[in-house]
This record gives structure tokens, sequence and C-alpha cells, in this order.
């Protein structure tokens, strides 16, 4: 499908100037741009985004020699048109200004007050652009002690707390899997963003949004530190345990892992008669959910042995029958073969003009019944678009030879 006959999405004639770079600003420019935004990312000439060199993997060319994207940066930056601009010298911030007056968002995640020597700060854009929406992205934030630190997504996880509630209790913190805080606050600024258009829509106005990393872990603890909130007793770690519910904890079947979720007392009930111990929904010790926090290590003390002497196909396949919450513990190959994963379209296919076979991303997992995400460009080569967005903006051929000489544009 090309991107004329694809159908518009939500966002379809919003602009956005992303000057953001890494993931937290990336990944939320890719959320509105699958949204149906027009996103021009604004990279160094030369080496661009950082997370180009992120690799391996990195994409390979039809004749098999590896490029310079790798697979990090492809993941979080498609439906994007690059514009290689070194915003360091007067005629890229003229540019970049130029663009601003044209857009309706922009993105930054500069350093706290990065943007404002080269006169692009907010304060710098609002008077000329009185409409623009302008997100910036940082790890601590526009203000308070820790503002002029540089933010990374592990700083964010520990200083956040969410290290603190990760891992065996036993042992050593852990942050988890993947940049949790990068990735959160890409979201958290898409929304606020998705809010400031709408409150634009009746007042005319931009507005200043301050996100960043520590902020948006902290909020995404909810019932872990309303929980400490309300008992004055600091959570602790449980491992792959749940602190409010009991069982809900990962345990070793004969031939594999599997998560069993009991979320209510019912539901216990029927996994011990599945378990062949009907007795234990009648244990003094484990009737109410409250009894089984109270007694959780005498019961997971009788789980794991009984839930190890049956294969985890077996259990989840009764478990299931019966309404128990439960699940495997799946690969990430595991998780794309996995038929209803299949079934639901959490991978896409995307041309690329430098190879014959087709780039997989993951898909979008927003579904719309009106105006669904788009794939319309898959991600940019570096500077792939400079002459192009250049046109649009009316800077003639003439213009972008003598920035070229400059050094403005690559």
């Amino acid at each position: 499908m090309t991107e004329a006959s694809q159908p518009a999405g939500p966002l379809a004639g919003v602009r956005v100037l992303d000057l953001s770079r890494v993931l937290a600003g990336p990944f939320c420019t890719q959320l509105l741009g699958d949204l149906g935004a027009d996103i021009v990312k604004v990279e160094r000439p030369g080496s661009g985004d950082d997370t180009r060199a992120w690799g391996p993997p990195f994409l390979t060319d039809r004749d098999g020699r590896s490029t310079r994207e790798s697979a990090y940066y492809v993941s979080i930056n498609r439906n994007k048109r690059s514009l290689a601009l070194d915003i360091a010298k007067p005629e890229g911030q003229a540019i970049v200004r130029r663009l601003a007056r044209r857009s309706d968002i922009l993105v930054e995640n500069f350093k706290v007050g990065g943007l404002a020597k080269y006169g692009l700060a907010y304060e710098d854009l609002k008077g000329e652009c009185p409409r623009l929406i302008y997100c910036s992205i940082t790890g601590f934030g526009q203000s308070g002690p820790y503002a002029a630190r540089a933010g990374y997504d592990y700083l964010a996880q520990g200083m956040g707390g969410m290290m603190s509630l990760t891992g065996p209790p036993d042992g050593d913190p852990v942050k988890v899997g993947n940049a949790n805080a990068d990735q959160l606050t890409g979201m958290y600024a898409a929304v606020a963003i998705l809010a400031a258009l709408h409150r634009r829509a009746e007042t005319g106005r931009g507005q200043h949004i301050d996100a960043n990393l520590l902020d948006s872990q902290i909020a995404w603890l909810t019932y872990q530190a309303q929980n400490w909130l309300v008992s004055g007793e600091a959570p602790k770690r449980h491992g792959n345990a749940h602190p409010n519910i009991v069982p809900y904890d990962t345990f070793p079947a004969a031939d594999g892992h599997l998560i069993l979720a009991v979320g209510n007392d019912r539901q216990f009930r029927r996994f011990c008669e599945v378990a062949g111990r009907p007795e234990m929904a009648d244990d003094p010790r484990f009737v109410t959910n409250a009894d089984r926090i109270a007694h959780r290590e005498a019961l997971t003390a009788i789980l794991r042995p009984l839930i190890a002497t049956r294969s985890r196909d077996d259990w989840l396949a009764e478990l299931e029958a019966v309404g128990v919450p439960s699940g495997p513990v799946n690969s990430i190959p595991d998780v794309f073969a996995d038929p209803h994963v299949q079934s639901r379209g959490m991978t896409v296919d995307m041309a690329r003009p430098d190879s014959d076979d087709p780039l997989t991303l993951i898909a979008n997992p927003l579904r719309f019944s009106e105006t669904p995400a788009t794939y319309r460009r898959p991600p940019p080569s570096v500077g792939g678009d400079t002459a192009s967005v250049l046109d649009e903006l009316g800077v003639s051929r003439e213009e972008q030879a003598a920035l070229r000489a400059a050094g403005a544009i690559a």
C-alpha cells in the first residue's frame, strides 16, 4: 500500500518538528506519526541520531552488507522524514524557526537550557509561534535541584523507586528489562500533547509541556507507592510475586515456567480443585486473600513442588477451562509465534529503498474503528528528506546550496 492510498490517520494534517533523539522523544513522535502526523526529524549532518550506531544488530542492504541503521534506531523512527541540519550554525537555527512557524508541535529532549543558546527555547519561539505546542522531555524536569543533570533511564528507574521493587527478595535490586522510564515518559508526553491540541482548538494558543523521566517513573509506581502512603511501610521486593495478591507468581512446571494469577477467593478454590487439593481452599491459613498474604511463604512452599509435578501446558489447559488466570512465560520468539499475537497483527512489514526484503517492525497497539494507525514511511536515512523538506518550506535550491556551503545542511 502506498502512502497516498492509505487511510488518513486521526492526526492527519498535524505537523511535528522533532528535535529529539535517542528514545523518549523519538518514541513519543513515532506514536504521533503512526496516528497520522507529519514528523520532520532534525538530525546532525553525517552521524544523525545516536541510536543509529547502537548495534549490532544492524539492517543489511540488498547485497547483504551492514547499513548504518541499527535495530534499536528503526524500532522508534518510522513515519518520519529526516532533515540533516546543524542547529549550532545561525543558518540552521533560522531554518528551525521557519519550520516552527508552520508546525503545530515541537518535541525536544535537550538538557534544560540547551536550546536557549541557539535561540530555540520555548521563550524564544512563543512570541512568533503563539499556537506552537512545545514539549520538552528531560531527565528531571525544568525546575528543582536536579534540573541541570543529564537524564538516563537507568537513573530514573533507580532514583524513582522502580528498582527497589524489582528483583528477588534476597538479591540485588534489578532494573526492568527495557528502558521503562524512557518509554513511559514518551507515552505521557504524547498524552500531554494531545491534551494541549484539544485545548488549543478552544483557545488558539499553544503552551509549554514539561515531561521528564523521574516524575514519570514515580507516577508509574501507582499502587506500590500508594501502599506506602497509606501504611507508612516501604514496599519490599517480592520477585515475581504480587504485594497484595496471593498466589500471583511465577512457578516452575515440569517443562517450563507458568504464571499463576489468582485474583479472588473463588479462583483460588477452582485452582485447588484442578491441583487435586480441594481441601486447601478451606485451610484457615488460605481461605481469603488476606489470609493467603499472611501465610504467603507457607502456601508458596506447598505450591512449588505441586506445580512442578505436571507439564506447563497441562496446567494451562486445565486452568483456562475453569477460568483461573494463568499463562506461559514466553521468550521473544515465543511471543511472535503465538497464534493470538499473530491474529492481532502485532508486526508490520514496510518496504525499504535499499533492500528487496521488507523491514518487519512491531505494530502500533492501538486499534481505531474509523481512523487506524498507518505505516507510511520506513525509518529514514540521515538527511534522506532534506531537499524535499526544504522545498516544502519554500527554501530555493540556491538557498539550499548556500546552506550546504555554510555547513548548515549535509
